[in-house]
């Protein structure tokens, strides 16, 4: 690694991340020590570490630093939690979570992007992640719950069967509402059909698949 990666790496953490309230020492030393240009397409390498999302293919984007940082650090995820991702994008937030987790099972529509991040983990000797190739708003999952549920994009609602893969006492992660102004929300699940939630920042993001605003037409 360059000189010039290295404090590319650290600018951006001590630039971008941290003065957005990321003050988390777990996620800032996970941001730090994992090589986020190793997950970025190689076209796109000289932009690893820019203040941008980056396209990924299919109308998908990695996200921005601050906003990988600013999930990470709401998930405040424990050593023994699983966690499931629907959206594996460039699998940068996969590995990042599975350095703060006990495992990540992530689930990714492209079958392209899903054996490309299976690569990177494994270059990354990240062996905790279970990538699946399927659309986890469109198929029915199995009884599985999870202490955590990550949704890597927008929706227009919290789909009821990703809320059903939260176990009691567990999170979910998303956000949601109307481009361009969605809310990053942190929903807790008290108990089978209580929930609390609470905002935490807002931004635009693209919608997952399936999980758009309904259209309106207008005469």
């Amino acid at each position: 690694m360059s000189i010039d990666t290295e404090l590319a790496r650290h600018n951006m953490v001590e630039n971008q991340i941290r003065p957005w309230e990321v003050l988390d020492v777990r996620v800032l030393d996970t941001l730090r020590e994992l090589r986020r240009e190793a997950f970025v397409p190689e076209h796109l390498r000289h932009l690893a570490f820019a203040d941008m999302a980056l396209p990924l293919g299919h109308g998908e984007f990695m996200f921005k630093p601050v906003i990988e940082g600013r999930i990470l650090q709401a998930l405040a995820l424990a050593a023994d939690e699983r966690v499931l991702e629907v959206g594996t994008g460039s699998g940068f937030l996969t590995a990042c979570m599975a350095r703060l987790a006990a495992s990540v099972t992530s689930v990714e529509r492209h079958a392209d992007l899903a054996d490309a991040a299976r690569k990177r983990l494994a270059s990354a000797h990240i062996g905790n992640v279970r990538v699946e190739t399927g659309d986890a708003l469109g198929e029915a999952r199995t009884s599985e719950t999870f202490d955590v549920v990550v949704l890597g994009g927008g929706v227009y609602a919290i789909p009821e069967q990703l809320r059903a893969c939260v176990r009691p006492g567990g999170r979910l992660f998303a956000f949601v509402g109307e481009s361009p102004a969605l809310q990053a929300v942190l929903a807790t699940r008290e108990g089978p059909a209580q929930w609390t939630q609470r905002s935490l920042f807002e931004t635009d993001v693209p919608y997952l698949h399936n999980a758009e605003p309904p259209r309106r037409f207008s005469l």
